[in-house]
């Protein structure tokens, strides 16, 4: 049997304890996500400007504002998707789990394994459902059999989709529904073991009984990771979300506006820009 070859954890340098386990109750509350003065650019246009945010361990943060407000491009910046985009420009700070993520010395491919990114249409590999967990944990140097298959029974399991799909995991992922093919790319994710998931919009192309399933499997990930969700839905991110942090454009660029427990934010905001977008009032 093939020996299996670690996944190359020393890509990034780092000490092993920079990255703990969510599920560490010591680490309830710390702020695995550090956001300072972050401003982003395209071209010569400031989408988003000097944004200091912090997402804690455990616990889901939703973004929420109107669109074109620099959520999306947000969340971009924390697992360096942006370096894929032209004429896109970064300064500030992220730091995630003590690591500066812009360090030219950081390994993209390890940080994209620490922070999984689920999108908002389903985008599953026109490959088979074994396949499509399979190929990242080999990129990642997974290879022996046994522990690719234990692996995927497990995430699978994770996502709820095991019983599902257990006896046809060599057929199209396409073939899956779009509530399931949702799932297979938070399992593709959740394969490779990330601290944190960033979700853009996740339940947008969803039906209501779909959305909740997706909903019900983000609340039961909640003590393995820190999720940052970016939604337009209100109500979902009533639901789902510990933290809130809103997003409004001034003189045509994104700011933050505020953040706080989604409590205070859904039923004390502070600022009245806040108290007008979560009473429906503008945007």
């Amino acid at each position: 049997m093939a020996e299996d070859v670690p996944a190359r954890n020393d890509c990034i340098p780092m000490n092993p304890t920079t990255w703990p386990p969510a599920t560490d109750p010591k680490r309830a509350g710390d702020a695995v996500v550090q956001i300072e003065r972050l401003s982003i650019q395209y071209d010569s246009q400031c989408v988003l400007s000097d944004v200091d945010l912090s997402a804690d361990a455990g616990r889901i943060m939703a973004v929420i504002g109107p669109s074109g407000c620099g959520k999306t491009s947000l969340l971009s910046t924390l697992n360096r998707l942006c370096d894929l985009v032209p004429g896109c420009h970064v300064s500030g700070t992220v730091r995630i789990g003590g690591i500066d993520v812009r360090d030219t010395d950081v390994d993209v491919l390890q940080l994209r394994r620490r922070v999984g990114m689920i999108f908002q249409k389903p985008n599953p590999f026109p490959l088979s459902i074994r396949r499509n967990l399979e190929l990242p944990l080999r990129e990642h140097g997974v290879i022996d059999r046994a522990v690719l298959a234990e692996r995927i029974e497990s995430t699978l399991k994770s996502v709820g989709l095991w019983d599902e799909v257990k006896d046809r995991l060599d057929r199209p992922a396409l073939s899956l529904s779009g509530g399931q093919q949702q799932r297979l790319c938070i399992a593709r994710a959740l394969a490779l073991q990330p601290h944190v998931l960033l979700l853009d919009e996740p339940c947008s192309a969803l039906d209501p009984i779909s959305t909740g399933v997706i909903e019900e499997l983000l609340l039961g990930l909640r003590e393995r990771l820190t999720q940052i969700v970016v939604t337009h839905n209100l109500a979902q991110a009533r639901r789902i979300a510990d933290d809130v942090a809103f997003f409004w454009m001034k003189n045509g660029t994104g700011r933050l506006i505020e953040r706080g427990p989604a409590e205070q934010i859904f039923e004390k905001p502070r600022d009245p820009l806040t108290q007008a977008y979560v009473a429906g009032r503008s945007g």
